[in-house]
């Protein structure tokens, strides 16, 4: 999905931006991704003086393997042989808990590099993660709240009703629903290190930040792991507050169209969203990022959290 994915971006960049997106390569650009993972695999492999070599080496793979192994608990249709691995209770940890672990492989890479550089762009993508993972947490917990369950299959089906899309969690309690889920976009874009929070990365300040010091199949690894990051955190995204497989109105024409079908559009709007932000947004300060995280999306999270429990006590 990632060489698709990334066809797709730079294609929307383009018509966004008035311009040609890859069209040299292929029937419409197609084979750009393939051409240019060509390239990656052939380029030679150039290991800076003084580098830290193992944990050089480590730090790709420590940032990939993580993102590869998070979308293991994520149901991507009623069926059981949907779900890539299997539906553990404990589903949403296993996958915040893979989440949390890429961070060290951005922060390794620019500890080991040996460039002030480097260095800069892992201690803020460490800063960013704490920030915005407590937020993204709390907004998590509220669904667990509502669940009742950490197996995300538990959370998809929570959502099914008669009122189709009324009763997915985004509209439950309308509107502490609708502000768990704007701390969760808000926060997944963070957490993917996505434009405009794309601070670890900033080529104005940084040069290409974590991994200014990598090239060839090292490099690619870093970038195959954000778009692949983008892809889970768009999956959790659907699962959690959008139905998951579930269709908008539960009768036909909509029942007619299969679920995993419905997963997919529905992960597809949301990595749409995170172009569009990449095209529309300028990125942030870094004052105003940490403000952002901790002055505002956290205190929100935590009265959400609040008030969502208060009327779950009373209800019963």
């Amino acid at each position: 999905m990632v060489p698709g994915l990334v066809w797709i971006e730079r294609r929307l960049l383009a018509l966004m931006q008035i311009r040609k997106g890859p069209n040299r390569v292929g029937p419409a650009g197609l084979l750009q991704p393939v051409a240019d993972g060509i390239k990656l695999f052939f380029k030679e492999d150039v290991i800076p003086e003084r580098v830290d070599r193992f944990i050089y080496f480590l730090a790709p793979a420590g940032f990939l393997i993580p993102v590869l192994c998070a979308p293991a608990v994520i149901p991507w249709g009623p069926d059981d042989r949907l779900t890539p691995i299997a539906d553990v209770n404990i589903g949403i940890l296993f996958l915040l808990a893979m989440t949390s672990l890429t961070v060290y492989g951005i922060v390794l890479a620019g500890w080991s590099s040996n460039n002030k550089y480097s260095l800069l762009g892992g201690l803020r993508a460490s800063a960013q993660t704490i920030s915005y993972e407590l937020a993204m947490g709390l907004s998590i917990v509220s669904v667990v709240l509502l669940t009742g369950s950490l197996s995300m299959r538990d959370m998809v089906l929570n959502q099914q009703g008669s009122l189709g899309m009324l009763n997915w969690h985004v509209f439950r309690f309308f509107p502490l629903g609708l502000i768990a889920t704007g701390i969760f976009l808000v926060a997944m874009l963070a957490e993917t290190n996505r434009a405009p929070f794309d601070l670890p990365e900033a080529e104005s300040e940084l040069i290409a930040g974590y991994h200014t010091e990598y090239s060839s199949m090292k490099f690619a690894m870093f970038f195959m792991g954000e778009y692949a990051s983008m892809i889970t955190i768009s999956a959790v995204m659907v699962t959690l507050f959008f139905g998951g497989w579930l269709p908008p109105l539960p009768f036909a024409p909509f029942t007619w169209i299969p679920g995993p079908l419905w997963f997919l559009i529905k992960l597809g709007v949301f990595i749409y969203f995170f172009i569009w932000v990449r095209a529309t947004l300028p990125r942030l300060r870094y004052d105003m990022l940490m403000k952002l995280g901790w002055l505002r999306l956290l205190p929100t999270a935590l009265v959400n959290l609040f008030l969502i429990a208060i009327i779950l006590w009373w209800q019963k």
